[in-house]
């Protein structure tokens, strides 16, 4: 299986929209994006690519596997 690579924050919202999540939405320090009853909190723009091990959390929490991340 190919590993996971860095993503720009357009891209993680880019990729997200196309697994089905709404958003991104307004939050307090960071921004959410929702599908269904799952939510996860999408990183500030600061700088640079997100790291994969940030990735691999975040679809760990969404409930999205690796192989459907990487087919979108």
């Amino acid at each position: 299986m190919p590993k996971l690579s860095p993503v720009s924050r357009r891209e993680l919202v880019r990729r997200l929209r196309a697994l089905g999540f709404e958003g991104p939405y307004p939050g307090g320090k960071h921004e959410w994006m929702r599908r269904n009853a799952v939510r996860i909190t999408v990183p500030n723009p600061h700088e640079g690519d997100l790291d994969p091990a940030l990735i691999r959390r975040m679809l760990r929490r969404a409930g999205i596997s690796q192989s459907e991340w990487l087919g979108v």
